[in-house]
């Protein structure tokens, strides 16, 4: 018997779509001072944020996202149900310990730059089923910690390849509630792990680009939707060379969405005057512009619905040591203004 709040093989339908209530992003100087820079809540001067490390920095940066979500909904961490929290850090320590602050039941995730909408997505069928009434999703990158951990020292300082983005330092959390304003999250299509064989770890959006096609082709076929279905499909942080591959290969499929086809990683910074190469990527990436700057064209009435897809790298920093490929993913959310 096929699954009730099932449509096609990988789509999700939320008889009770979750809303998102509030948001809260936190960003560094690098992102203020982009073409989204108005769009965040609070921008961080000190990279440290005043700790020891750039590692309690991002879990600095994490709780900041979250208490500045509660605040927005009126709410204490006493009344949300669970946390849903990922980043990049080993065994994501960013989040456990910003969930240890919080002191809210905690579900760490890890979907690399995907997690923000992995954790949505997650939190949605929590809120839709009955078992939760709110949930936090949040996540956080910073780009010295990623650096020194997936490339690099920091402080040696490589030179970068014209094919690397920049992790973006900063933190997104919203608020999924059973009721209350504001958009809500409609349907969700969970991703599949594709590989095609791209084993290098300084051009991410090369190993997600084919994820991306994946799963917005799939979410398309399972819906029966197309392009003129939605105002903009955007994904999580292809970047520029990601963004192009991917909008070729969903040409490859039939689908052309050219017109209404974006990234968070291309959207955040201005590669000609910031020097960011292919684009920005990390956890925070995606999160802080849907978080900021889409949710808010969403409030405004310019966008009615999305399709947003979290994209991640699937790699650790030894597998392309050990000559493995890096798989991508990506995870698709709907949100619409109700």
């Amino acid at each position: 018997m096929p699954a009730a709040k099932k449509q096609g093989q990988q789509t999700l339908v939320f008889s009770n779509p979750p809303v998102i209530t509030a948001s809260g992003t936190v960003v560094g100087t690098k992102e203020a001072a982009g073409p989204l820079g108005k769009t965040f809540d609070r921008v961080v001067d000190d990279p440290y944020h005043g700790e020891k490390s750039w590692e309690r920095a991002e879990r600095r940066f994490l709780e900041d996202a979250v208490q500045i979500a509660l605040k927005k909904a009126n709410l204490s961490s006493r009344e949300i149900d669970f946390f849903l929290a990922g980043d990049l850090e080993n065994q994501t320590e960013a989040s456990a310990l910003a969930a240890r602050d919080l002191g809210i039941p905690y579900l760490g995730l890890y979907g690399a730059c995907a997690t923000i909408y992995e954790g949505i997505a997650l939190g949605a069928v929590l809120i839709d089923g009955g078992f939760a009434e709110r949930v936090v999703v949040a996540v956080s990158s910073h780009c010295c910690t990623a650096e020194k951990q997936f490339r690099y020292p920091t402080e040696q300082g490589v030179q970068r390849s014209l094919t690397q983005s920049w992790t973006v330092t900063g933190a997104g959390a919203v608020i999924l509630a059973a009721q209350g304003s504001g958009p809500v999250v409609t349907h969700a299509t969970i991703g599949k792990a594709i590989d095609m064989g791209q084993a290098d770890p300084n051009n991410f959006g090369a190993a997600m680009a084919p994820a991306a096609c994946d799963t917005i082709v799939r979410h398309l076929l399972d819906t029966g939707r197309g392009a003129t279905d939605y105002d903009l499909v955007v994904t999580g942080d292809l970047g520029l060379i990601g963004r192009d591959l991917a909008e070729g290969l969903l040409q490859d499929h039939g689908f052309d969405l050219a017109e209404r086809f974006t990234d968070c990683g291309v959207l955040i910074y201005d590669p000609q005057q910031q020097d960011t190469h292919a684009g920005g990527s990390g956890c925070a990436c995606s999160a802080v512009v849907t978080g900021g700057y889409l949710l808010q064209q969403i409030q405004a009435g310019k966008l009615k619905r999305i399709l947003g897809v979290g994209t991640g790298a699937l790699l650790n920093a030894d597998s392309p040591k050990q000559g493995e490929t890096i798989p991508g993913i990506g995870h698709a959310v709907v949100i619409e203004r109700r």
